[in-house]
């Protein structure tokens, strides 16, 4: 799910793809809070992902994003 997420991140939201690591916080892959509500829509819309902007911004890293996202994708 990380290369999914960092495809979506680089592809759509135009993210340098050497900020993305599953480390990377949100402020080191440079993901602003439009970005994160862009990138909400984005796994709705795309890929049937409801994950909340908020809960995107809890996260800690780009990492944990991606754990969500497989998450929700196996509940669907």
């Amino acid at each position: 799910m990380f290369e999914t997420l960092k495809d979506i991140l680089v592809d759509k939201l135009k993210v340098s793809p050497d900020r993305i690591t599953p480390e990377a916080t949100r402020e080191e892959a440079e993901l602003d809070s439009l970005a994160v509500v862009e990138l909400s829509m984005l796994l709705d819309k795309e890929y049937g992902v409801q994950i909340s902007d908020d809960e995107l911004m809890e996260a800690e890293n780009i990492g944990e994003m991606a754990r969500m996202m497989s998450q929700r994708r196996a509940t669907v």
